[in-house]
């Protein structure tokens, strides 16, 4: 189910082509949890060299999504709307599968901390039910 499309998640976040990898939001709870879709497709210019002949999406673009999904609990938070998220760290990543052309990744952010102008997020990205890469990620609120 569809409660933003890309479209309405530009108005929130500030990325673009060729670096803005959310489809969808699903799921939103402001402050607390995001659950989005990114169709990972063959067009994509990361795999003209990213394998040619095995095409993988690099796993630091997995974790961008991942940031990406993340940042939008928090900019819909009262007192945090028309703000920019920035990623201000990583923790425990761990990739655990590859991901490819024609895979739909299904990014999970719950918010686990917020204090003032930071937030901390543990991001989960999979195929299917398969769990694909998993990242703690600390925002920093700032100005647009």
């Amino acid at each position: 189910m569809n409660i933003l499309s890309a479209q309405e998640i530009m108005d929130i976040i500030p990325n673009r082509y060729p670096i803005f990898f959310i489809d969808a939001v699903d799921e939103l709870i402001p402050g607390e949890k995001v659950v989005c879709r990114k169709n990972v497709t063959i067009n994509e210019e990361v795999f003209q060299g990213h394998f040619p002949g095995e095409p993988v999406f690099p796993g630091v673009l997995i974790v961008e999504a991942l940031a990406q999904a993340g940042s939008i609990p928090l900019l819909k938070m009262d007192g945090f709307e028309g703000k920019t998220a920035y990623l201000g760290g990583l923790n425990k990543v761990k990739f655990r599968q590859k991901v490819k052309p024609g895979d739909v990744l299904r990014l999970q952010v719950d918010i686990v901390k917020l204090k003032s102008n930071a937030g901390i997020g543990y991001g989960q990205a999979f195929v299917g039910d398969k769990k694909v890469c998993e990242a703690e990620m600390t925002f920093i609120i700032g100005a647009k």
